[in-house]
């Protein structure tokens, strides 16, 4: 028989029981979270080193090598075929040589200089072994062509000035004498010519060849040029000629109606109240697809706050084209403009680390594919037709995209690289569909992309800028150089042009001189196209 108090005591132990086994399912629950929040920052992290090593050492090309199939609702045989569309065929000759191809070679070579070189037989067998009679050339046959590296050289030019006399009037009251004209100097007392100034020019901003090591090339040539002088020379020539052309172009830029903005970094060593090793920015301002010359314009700044392309755009009105950069939203009076290059970059990473195994990562690089392959398709349309074309087949494709977007991102972990391109882009949306508003509007930012990336390449030889003085005259002959190759200028005759005809200071008289020396000038573009 059972007691109370043995009852009792039976009571306590299952309610004591009851507890214990609350407070083990409370610590199972907690060891679970901990476990889930723990393998989200396990995959965050390999997340993060598949994305560096793909960063170092795979391929930079965003190109899509193939259509992605796996969405069969894009139609790609209906959308793509082309029943005018002819297939390249390639003609051989009897040498088994491409006509095309050796059509390309002899584009390539036609405006070289070419010297013949006649191949003669010795004095000793001009005889004939059979009747010893002299030989007589009967003509000449065509061996090949070969390309001739002639070395470059210097020499000194120096400069004498003639003068001149009248013999009459010699000994009168009023001799006259008269000197010849002598070119004015680029730099007082200096050794620099437009030529040499140009070419040093040209080999640090096109070539990315830093001056340590042009300071070895011209000490090979025979003369020992430090490096202190030529940044002198440049930095001379970039302030006292070249900025007032940039300029020029600067005010030309802001009264077009659609632009191109971007940003990269660099360290400048001596920026006051900075340390040496915080980051400073380039940005690059680039004309649109608006069918007018392209300017492209560079300017330093100590930082990356939104007040900086807010002060530089104040007087501009119409398409700004941006990555996702928050700062932009400081630009008031435009319609801006998102970069879908930017948002399938996104998923790219998403899908670079999930190692291709995340299907609705390539469902997001899917739909951008299929955006540029329609775009593609667009390109050599008017401003009105593709307005209305583009309206037509992306408008329902993006349409459709964020459908998906919104269906897929509450089953998404948003700490995850797939939930970070679909918060970007919700983030965005505001702006991804503006381009369509007008058919001059371009679906990425590619344009100021491409614009930086020769400043990104010459970063990675000369690393760093000194000064910010250094620094804004890097930014003024980037102007200067960048515009030139994209208005297909030749930029070495170009510089030694220009450093030849500024000196003489006529334009500071007549500042509308600039227009004719810029390189969106026909005169220009006449004299030095490629």
């Amino acid at each position: 028989m059972v007691t109370p108090a043995k009852e009792q005591e039976y009571i306590t132990k299952i309610h004591t029981q009851e507890v214990v086994i609350e407070q083990l399912k409370k610590e199972i629950e907690l060891h679970s979270k901990q476990n889930e929040f723990l393998q989200q920052q396990v995959n965050s992290l390999t997340e993060i080193l598949i994305q560096m090593r793909k960063d170092k050492f795979g391929s930079k090309s965003e190109k899509t090598k193939v259509l992605d199939n796996q969405l069969n609702f894009f139609n790609e045989p209906e959308l793509c075929a082309d029943p005018e569309e002819t297939e390249p065929i390639v003609k051989i000759d009897k040498k088994g040589v491409s006509v095309r191809a050796r059509k390309v070679r002899e584009d390539s070579l036609k405006d070289l200089p070419i010297e013949v070189h006649e191949y003669k037989l010795p004095e000793s067998e001009m005889t004939c072994p059979q009747c010893s009679h002299s030989l007589k050339k009967i003509g000449s046959q065509f061996v090949r062509d070969i390309i001739k590296y002639i070395p470059a050289q210097i020499a000194i030019e120096r400069l004498m000035q003639n003068a001149y006399e009248c013999p009459c009037c010699k000994g009168t009251e009023h001799p006259f004498i008269r000197k010849a004209t002598v070119p004015v100097s680029f730099m007082p007392h200096s050794l620099a010519s437009a030529g040499s100034v140009a070419e040093v020019v040209t080999q640090k901003y096109v070539n990315s060849v830093p001056l340590y090591r042009q300071e070895e090339i011209w000490k090979n040539l025979g003369i020992e040029l430090s490096r202190a002088t030529m940044s002198n020379w440049v930095i001379y020539g970039a302030e006292n000629y070249l900025k007032p052309i940039a300029d020029r172009l600067k005010e030309r830029l802001l009264v077009r109606d659609i632009l191109h903005v971007d940003e990269t970094t660099v360290q400048v060593l001596k920026e006051d109240g900075k340390k040496p090793e915080t980051k400073s920015y380039m940005w690059v301002y680039r004309s649109g697809n608006d069918g007018r010359k392209p300017i492209v314009i560079y300017d330093y700044k100590p930082s990356r706050d939104g007040e900086i392309p807010e002060e530089f755009l104040k007087d501009f009105k119409g398409y700004l084209h941006t990555d996702g950069y928050a700062g932009y939203n400081k630009v008031k009076g435009v319609i801006r403009c998102g970069c879908w290059a930017h948002l399938r970059r996104k998923f790219v990473e998403a899908d670079t680390a999930s190692k291709g195994e995340d299907g609705y990562a390539k469902i997001g690089i899917a739909y951008c594919d299929k955006l540029f392959y329609i775009e593609d398709q667009l390109k050599e349309l008017s401003k009105e037709e593709r307005y209305r074309k583009r309206l037509e087949t992306e408008k329902p494709l993006i349409d459709e995209f964020w459908d998906w977007i919104y269906k897929t991102a509450p089953i998404v972990l948003p700490k995850t690289k797939l939930g970070k391109a679909i918060a970007y882009a919700i983030n965005q949306k505001p702006y991804m569909e503006n381009y369509l508003k007008d058919g001059r509007c371009s679906i990425s930012n590619n344009v100021a992309e491409n614009a930086i990336r020769p400043f990104t390449v010459g970063r990675k030889n000369w690393l760093f800028c000194d000064t910010p003085k250094g620094a804004d005259a890097s930014a003024v002959i980037y102007s200067i150089v960048e515009t030139a190759k994209a208005n297909g200028i030749n930029v070495r005759d170009y510089l030694e042009y220009l450093f030849t005809v500024m000196p003489t200071e006529e334009w500071r008289k007549d500042p509308d001189i600039l227009d004719s020396l810029t390189p969106c000038s026909p005169e220009i573009r006449k004299k030095f196209k490629n």
